[in-house]
């Protein structure tokens, strides 16, 4: 990777090195928020079957009619 870096840096690639983990960063941790904390209706939560269902649900429409604006500035 060293041996490499000169090379990517020419080509205007950096690597920036981060924590171990990183929740603000993890893909996957902001995509959990966003099904938490507001793609999921209280009614989704009545029973595990519909929360699972609610879930597959969601996930199916990411990308689709549920997106996230990935930027350290507007998370929405």
């Amino acid at each position: 990777m060293q041996q490499r870096r000169a090379g990517w840096e020419a080509r205007d690639l950096y690597l920036f090195f981060l924590l171990p983990y990183s929740l603000h960063l993890t893909i996957a941790e902001t995509v959990w928020r966003h099904l938490k904390g507001g793609w999921l209706r209280p009614e989704d939560y009545r029973s595990t079957d519909e929360l699972a269902y609610a879930t597959n649900r969601c996930l199916a429409a990411f990308g689709k009619e549920l997106r996230i604006r990935f930027s350290p500035f507007n998370e929405n």
